[in-house]
This record gives structure tokens, C-alpha cells and sequence, in this order.
């Protein structure tokens, strides 16, 4: 549940940024957008991955 957490947090820091940039023009913000959402993607990705090794493992006990 840490991962989720992190999800969570990298969002609502980014919420503010995200404002700034669609309203308001802010390309500054729209970098710090950009970046949170590389963050998400990499994290997205690695709990992809943990989550498929861990569902492998419990399928391969079960085979025993």
C-alpha cells in the first residue's frame, strides 16, 4: 500500500501545478506537470511489474 500512497501524494502535490498551468498559462508549472507525470509512469510501471511477479509466485505455489 506504500506505492498507492506515493500515487496519491504525487497527484495532489501536482494538483496545484496543474491549475497554474491550464489557467493560468504557466509553462513553469506545466514542467513540474510534466515531470509528476513521468514520476506516476515509472511508479506505474514498477507496481505493474510487482504486482505481475507476485501473482506469478502465488500461481507457481499453487502448482506444488
Amino acid at each position: 500500500m506504500e506505492k498507492f500512497e506515493t500515487i496519491k501524494k504525487i497527484i495532489l502535490d501536482a494538483e496545484e501545478d496543474f491549475s497554474k498551468f491550464y489557467e493560468k498559462d504557466n509553462q513553469a508549472a506545466g514542467t513540474r506537470v510534466r515531470k509528476a507525470m513521468q514520476e506516476l509512469k515509472n511508479l506505474a510501471q514498477d507496481t505493474r511489474k510487482e504486482v505481475q511477479d507476485i501473482k506469478n509466485k502465488a500461481a507457481a505455489a499453487e502448482k506444488k
